[in-house]
């Protein structure tokens, strides 16, 4: 049966699957919410709307399309051999059954639905561990770290439904948010860059271009951690906005360093520069609202629907054609999916800052997220669903 399993296209590596899931789910979950958000349909979520809403963004969506790209990217780390078949098939249903138990959560028992819910994380921050330990590459175990951590994050607000503590529930939260974004600034400064002075270098371009700072390489990573502990700490409000002003502009500064604008030919290039462009906006943001400038929300939806969704689906869309022997070229009108999900995060981010009304705002980028996600589906169902094109395994 596991021969049988392993098999099957759908089950040979770990994006597959995850990656199908993140582009079906992504229009479920904001459609979903937003039909009940508006009293369009009934559903027993047992949460509040917007509460329910960031967990399911934080720690239903997010974290499918982690999965599927740290179990393709430890392979390349330490030259493990895939989690398929079975296994994989037995993650693909703990991650279902935490949906399930979200969805109808008012009709089962608090604590079983955090039970189910809580099982996703820890096993893929376990398996993670447990294939680096074994071949030695202690370089990434903070990211495992930080996929227990997320598992706290969850936790936490868990533990704010069950008690309607609310501050377990913004902690949880933020520091969900704030792990995220750490995460997109460690994989997203190892990738972009590196992808960036390939491409140049293929084009007859300039690769040296691409120019990374000590300073700056040093110091970004560590006024970011200092503003995540700060902002979830609640330690001071000034201090929490002169960190994040601090980290968006060191942030920009790198990405200026990385000369994006030279990719512009290239959508699969320069959608990941805009996504972290989106992370140093979203910092600013959050910066200007610790002063009173802009609402508070505002930088929650910057870092995601921009970051997190323009980086989300870059990621997805190439990695996915370099993973199943394809060329590196955005299909045909995958286009769409960069522009919608462009635009979805400029009309997401109006709307927090109510410079339009929020009701057409939030209408307006709901939908062009869903047909980001939509177009991303259709697209990328042949391709995640059929063997390589090249005859090899994966």
């Amino acid at each position: 049966m596991s021969n049988l399993l392993g098999s099957l296209p759908i089950l040979s590596y770990s994006f597959r699957p995850f990656f199908l899931l993140t582009g079906i789910y992504g229009v479920i979950t904001v459609m979903g919410w937003v039909g009940f958000l508006f009293g369009w349909i009934s559903l027993p979520l047992g949460w509040s709307p917007l509460h329910w809403h960031s967990h399911e963004m934080l720690f239903g969506l997010i974290p499918t399309a982690i999965a599927g790209f740290l179990l393709t990217a430890v392979c390349n780390w330490t030259g493990a051999t895939p989690l398929k078949g079975a296994g994989l098939l037995a993650l693909v249903l703990v991650w279902l059954a935490g949906r399930i138990v979200m969805w109808s959560a008012s009709w089962w028992p608090a604590s079983f639905v955090a039970l189910i819910d809580l099982l996703f994380m820890p096993l893929l921050a376990i398996y993670m561990t447990r294939v680096l330990l074994q071949h030695a590459n202690k370089r990434n175990l903070p990211i495992a770290l930080m996929l227990l951590l997320l598992s706290l994050a969850n936790l936490m607000m868990h533990i704010g439904f069950i008690t309607t503590q609310a501050q377990w529930l913004q902690r949880g939260e933020q520091l969900a948010m704030g792990l995220i974004m750490l995460l997109m600034l460690l994989i997203g400064s190892r990738i972009i860059p590196m992808f960036t002075g390939n491409w140049l270098r293929n084009q007859g371009g300039q690769a040296e271009a691409v120019k990374s700072f000590a300073l700056l390489e040093t110091a970004t990573p560590i006024v970011t951690v200092l503003f995540v502990v700060s902002n979830v700490m609640s330690i001071s409000e000034w201090l929490t906005g002169g960190l994040a002003l601090l980290a968006g502009v060191l942030i920009a500064l790198r990405l200026i360093g990385w000369s994006g604008w030279l990719t512009l030919r290239e959508p699969l290039l320069w959608i990941l520069h805009l996504g972290y462009a989106w992370i140093a906006i979203a910092l600013l943001l959050r910066g200007a609202a610790a002063f009173n400038l802009v609402p508070f929300g505002a930088w929650q939806h910057a870092l995601g629907a921009g970051a997190m969704g323009c980086l989300m689906l870059g990621v997805m869309t190439r990695v996915s054609l370099g993973h199943t022997g394809r060329p590196l070229t955005l299909p045909n009108f995958g286009i769409v999916i960069y522009l919608a999900i462009g635009f979805a995060a400029f009309a997401r981010v109006l709307a927090a800052l109510h410079w339009v009304d929020f009701r057409w705002g939030l209408l307006a980028a709901a939908a062009a997220w869903s047909v980001a996600f939509s177009v991303f589906t259709l697209i990328y169902w042949p391709i995640l669903t059929r063997p390589r094109v090249d005859g090899r395994l994966g």
